[in-house]
């Protein structure tokens, strides 16, 4: 699974339902939810 770091929670953290993204610059990332807190949590390069 992928990790990202989340914000609310101040740790790493394993993304629940990730979603592979493309940033405006064309990098990847991965969006999805923080299993603790239900935030976002996104990861850049992923």
């Amino acid at each position: 699974m992928t990790e990202g770091y989340c914000v609310k929670d101040k740790k790493k953290v394993e993304i629940k339902n990730p979603v592979k993204t493309t940033m405006k610059n064309g990098k990847p990332a991965t969006q999805g939810t923080c299993p603790i807190c239900g935030g976002k949590v996104f990861r850049i390069g992923a």
